[in-house]
């Protein structure tokens, strides 16, 4: 109870007595020779005057008003706060789109949900009868006659059979109806994040991205069938038992009517503050996951570093402050119930009191109070069922708020629209002129400024200097990564800008960069990415002239040897040469080079170069390098500092100048002789 009341943070440390830590300090010692105070005297009070009933509603009381006036003081995460959401909208027309392939199924679905209900509501009518001729033959001494049982026994039974062919009907199709709209919300939720530009992928966790991928999409489902079922059969016994209550008897429908506005004003109330609690909570469950992702993502690094206990760490904080949020949740959830139950069951105890002084004035016979009965029962149960599904509407629309979010986002530029030159009369020639440039995370923090440079067509081009100079800037903006922030890339004559992007990165451009990623799939299938319509000889071919075919064929399974995630099965030269190999099974006129051997060791080097000489051969190249020995052979040599050129020849012409590129050479080169 101290905790429940507690107004200012405090730690919640029992969960973290699972975690290895550094031996902790014994206080036994301290308490026994710890001063004795006596303690502060406190008044005396009289618990007999004390009346339970009241302790009782002024402790309900006191928590609903704590909840209300200032929510955050029932439970407080002493974690930092969490961001500020986004009013993100539920786009009810997206989901029409999704639902309207399914229209038909999706009506059958509500047609037997509306069955179902009215079969509800016809049961206890038809169980009047029944108990009032049972009654009559007790009253009137009348021997047990079934014959006259028979007409409302069948249609009982008849009742019985259509509920459950309806219920079958309803559940499979609103099924049917759910899984395709998952399928379809899943996989434009997918193209619309392949779709957004690099800037998004900067900003945005990997887990909150998966997270709307696999959790709220089945939460939204989830939902979805949920409250379609259960909402309309609800809503339909709702209003079905309202006017068979008032047939019945129009006295005890009108005091009920009294108490059921005062329930909808508070579940109305207490909705917009567990639909914006919800939301919270579902964010704060996001970043769990973002950090479970990440680590597990890197396990290697965190295992060189032994950060385990650290990332347990990280991760229970995030958790803790998850679960205090859901309790909370709780907490309001769990008010809503019962404040419903007590209402509802107060509801019912009146119909047994009202009723039978209407017995007794002959306005009500002992069937019509039965079917009263079990009639206010079944509100009952459908107004109980309403908070309950309260809360599946809030997680859904919450989820789907999340999902549609990046659904109905916009990138900034098109992947498949703008101009594709024919490949007969296409010329390899590029030119940087007059770039600026600095990244959308780091705005203020200039890369590139007053940038010019021009590849001609069939040469080799490459970009030298320290780290952090703006090399790999200009792979990125050639590959059009990312938008120049002023100046213009043209290829061929024409901006980049107005090139199609899938064309120029399909056809046009290769990317062999330092680390190459390999996906979770054969050899095969991880050279073939370079051009999906290969056959199996060219993929072989390929690999041959990267010289990989050898290294491939000593595997067990070849070229259908998995490479596992990230390709951490292969040696980090049989992953470039793999890479290459998928390079030259692309065939671009223009290649990228970004430290393609600078993570290598000598061995590895000298068949990675080798390859790279095969595929570079009439193509234009840029070359990004850290080692210098690699660059020798290149037609122009451009050295950069601090983002703009400050030397640019050859190699030989360069060492003369003896300037940044001779620094260089003889810092790499003393370097090396103090390694050895």
């Amino acid at each position: 109870m101290l905790r429940l009341f507690h107004t200012k943070p405090f730690n919640l440390s029992s969960l973290r007595s699972f975690i290895p830590r550094q031996p902790i300090r014994s206080y036994s010692s301290f308490i026994k020779n710890a001063p004795y105070k006596k303690p502060i005297p406190l008044p005396s009070i009289n618990l007999t005057k004390l009346n339970p009933t009241w302790m009782l509603v002024g402790s309900v009381g006191y928590i609903g008003c704590r909840y209300l006036i200032n929510g955050s003081n029932i439970v407080h995460c002493q974690h930092k706060e969490l961001e500020g959401t986004s009013d993100n909208h539920f786009d009810w027309n997206k989901l029409l789109s999704y639902l309207s392939p399914d229209i038909f199924n999706l009506i059958a679905a509500i047609a037997a949900a509306f069955i179902v209900a009215l079969c509800n509501l016809s049961i206890p009518i038809n169980l009047q009868h029944v108990i009032n001729t049972i009654l009559k033959f007790a009253k009137d001494e009348i021997p047990f006659d079934f014959k006259k049982l028979t007409d409302p026994l069948s249609k009982l039974l008849a009742l019985y059979l259509m509920q459950g062919l309806s219920t079958f009907i309803c559940i499979s199709m609103l099924s049917k109806v759910g899984e395709n709209v998952a399928i379809r919300m899943k996989y434009n939720l997918f193209s619309s994040i392949l779709k957004q530009e690099l800037e998004f992928f900067d900003k945005t966790r990997t887990g909150d991205i998966l997270q709307r991928l696999t959790t709220d999409v089945q939460d939204f489902k989830s939902s979805f069938k949920l409250v379609i079922i259960q909402g309309l059969k609800n809503v339909t016994q709702l209003i079905g038992g309202v006017y068979a209550l008032y047939n019945t008897s129009p006295e005890m429908t009108g005091a009920v009517a009294i108490i059921l506005p005062t329930i909808i004003v508070i579940g109305t109330f207490f909705g917009s503050i567990l639909r914006r609690l919800s939301k919270l909570a579902q964010e704060q469950g996001t970043r769990s996951t973002i950090i479970a992702e990440e680590v597990i993502g890197n396990m290697r690094t965190v295992r060189a570093f032994a950060s385990e206990s650290t990332e347990c760490e990280r991760f229970l904080t995030e958790i803790e402050n998850n679960g205090l949020l859901h309790k909370k949740l709780g907490y309001g959830i769990g008010l809503f119930q019962a404040s419903s139950n007590v209402f509802l069951n107060g509801i019912v105890l009146g119909t047994i009191i009202l009723g039978g002084q209407l017995m007794t004035t002959s306005s009500l016979d002992p069937g019509q109070l039965m079917s009263f009965l079990m009639v206010t029962q079944m509100l009952q149960h459908s107004l109980g069922q309403f908070s309950l599904l309260f809360g599946h509407y809030v997680k859904g629309v919450s989820a789907g708020s999340r999902i549609f979010e990046y659904i109905n986002k916009t990138p900034k530029t098109l992947i498949n629209d703008g101009i594709k030159i024919p490949h007969h009369s296409f010329k390899p020639e590029i030119e940087f002129k007059d770039i600026t440039f600095s990244y959308p995370t780091r705005p203020e923090q200039v890369i590139l400024k007053d940038f010019n440079l021009t590849l001609p067509p069939g040469k080799v081009v490459a970009v030298v200097g320290s780290s952090g100079n703006g090399k790999s800037t200009i792979a990125a903006l050639l590959m059009r990564f990312y938008d120049v922030n002023s100046g213009s890339i043209i290829i061929d004559g024409v901006d980049i800008k107005k090139l199609d992007q899938t064309w120029l990165r399909k056809r046009v451009i290769g990317l062999i960069n330092q680390e190459p990623v390999l996906f979770a799939m054969s050899i095969l299938e991880n050279i073939r990415y370079g051009k999906p319509e290969a056959t199996d000889i060219e993929v072989i071919e390929a690999a041959k002239i990267a010289n990989a075919d050898s290294f491939i064929t000593s595997f067990p399974n070849g070229y259908n040897t998995i490479v596992g995630e990230r390709g951490v099965t292969v040696s980090g030269g049989q992953k470039q040469r793999i890479a290459i190999a998928r390079a030259i099974l692309k065939n671009p006129a223009i290649l990228i080079l970004d430290e393609a051997t600078s993570a290598l060791d000598t061995e590895s080097e000298m068949h990675v170069q080798s390859a790279l000489e095969s595929v570079t051969k009439g193509k234009t190249v840029l070359v990004i390098a850290h080692r210098l020995s690699t660059v020798k052979n290149a037609d122009v040599i451009v050295v950069l500092n601090k983002g703009e050129i400050v030397e640019i020849g050859d190699h030989n012409t360069l060492l003369k100048k003896k300037g940044f590129y001779w620094n260089l050479m003889n810092q790499q080169t003393s370097d090396k002789a103090s390694a050895a």
